[in-house]
């Protein structure tokens, strides 16, 4: 097992509005998920598993709490300790409900592009992007717009595009709500091959439980309480 959790979070409280209109979306929820593992978080609609994710994506900042990318504390409540920007691009992959490509981009120039942002040069981003479609099996539609791709392989070039930069942490929020049941099954399955191949941090906020067999851990998420409901070994068929 690793030395640090690739996503360690202790004791998140996110609080909206005050007083009478006081808002508590997420409370004391800690959990660690390590690099290799693939966990999801599932939970009823308003549990505020989004506002949990969007916390450790350094996207929207925890009231209180702890958030450790790889050891490093990186959140303090709502106090940074580094440069979120900086430290998101280089360190963190998401990956939405709906591709967000760019649409008169194409599927490779939309991979290129999280490269090109983060130093690298025309060429070496075309040449990283191009194998990791090839690795999720979408390379023969590298030229095609996003409005020709179907959606299960829309969402294959986004998580290349979430691995662009080799992050060490994956998040992915709904990302089968708008496929059916085999491209679901295919986009889960994705999701545990890139944490045990890549060795990266993976947590998956789901509905569909067509497919949990994948996960190595499922956290429970209710009135923004994270409890865990089970855990593989890691690397077991």
């Amino acid at each position: 097992m690793d030395a640090h959790p690739a996503i360690e979070t202790r004791e998140l409280t996110k609080v909206y509005g005050s007083g009478n209109t006081e808002v508590v979306a997420m409370r004391d929820a800690s959990l660690a998920v390590h690099q290799g593992e693939v966990a999801a978080l599932l939970g009823p609609s308003g549990a505020g598993k989004s506002t949990f994710l969007t916390a450790v994506g350094l996207i929207n900042p925890p009231t209180s709490g702890q958030i450790l990318i790889g050891g490093q504390l990186v959140m303090d409540g709502p106090s940074a300790r580094t440069n979120l920007r900086t430290f998101r691009r280089n360190h963190i992959g998401y990956v939405f409900q709906k591709s967000n490509l760019i649409p008169f981009l194409s599927a490779c120039e939309n991979v290129q592009v999280a490269m090109e942002l983060n130093g690298f040069t025309p060429r070496q981003a075309r040449t990283r992007a191009m194998t990791l479609l090839d690795e999720l099996g979408v390379a023969d539609r590298a030229d095609h717009s996003p409005a020709m791709l179907s959606g299960g392989q829309q969402q294959r070039v986004a998580v290349a595009r979430a691995l662009a930069n080799q992050p060490s942490v994956l998040l992915a929020d709904e990302p089968t709500a708008a496929l059916d049941s085999h491209r679901g099954r295919q986009v889960m399955e994705l999701f545990r091959r890139v944490a045990h191949t890549h060795g990266t941090g993976v947590v998956v906020v789901t509905h569909d439980h067509r497919a949990l067999d994948v996960f190595d851990t499922m956290y429970e998420m209710e009135d923004g309480i994270i409890s865990m409901v089970s855990k593989a070994v890691i690397g077991s068929p």
